[in-house]
């Protein structure tokens, strides 16, 4: 996977005031997320319209962020596998 982005650090972006990380997530699971965990989860500026989250990294654990990192990298390499590259 060349020149792919899965996970992109926000440190206080437009002084939003929150140190996050930004993260594709599967189709439909964005809004059930946000609704759940207002706290931890958002809809991140300019990759949130393509289903994308913000992860407050000062209100989820450790594991818990592994987690969803593990789940951006495969739902990009399964992507890039589907496309043939």
């Amino acid at each position: 996977m060349r020149n792919k982005v899965f996970v992109s650090f926000a440190n206080n972006h437009h002084n939003d005031g929150r140190i996050a990380v930004w993260l594709p997530v599967p189709d439909g699971f964005q809004q059930g997320v946000i609704d759940a965990s207002p706290d931890v989860f958002f809809k991140p500026p300019y990759v949130g319209t393509r289903g994308w989250v913000g992860i407050a990294l000062d209100r989820i654990s450790d594991a818990e962020l592994e987690t969803y990192i593990q789940m951006a990298w495969d739902l990009m390499t399964s992507k890039q596998r589907r496309a043939g590259k």
